[in-house]
């Protein structure tokens, strides 16, 4: 019989996190939004054009 080692054994997918904290950020905004989001507002929220830039 196996049982799982107690303690810090958790793994952390740092992309996966990264990408629910996006879409979380988009739902937020859209649910804030009276109409539908444009592509620009997507890009803002999602922070596509501070990957295509970077400072």
């Amino acid at each position: 019989m196996r049982v799982a080692p107690v303690g810090g054994t958790a793994v952390q997918d740092h992309v996966a996190l990264a990408e629910i904290e996006l879409c979380g950020e988009l739902m937020i905004a859209a649910s804030a939004a009276e109409d539908r989001l444009s592509l620009e507002s997507i890009d803002q929220v999602l922070r596509v054009a501070e990957e295509r830039n970077p400072a």
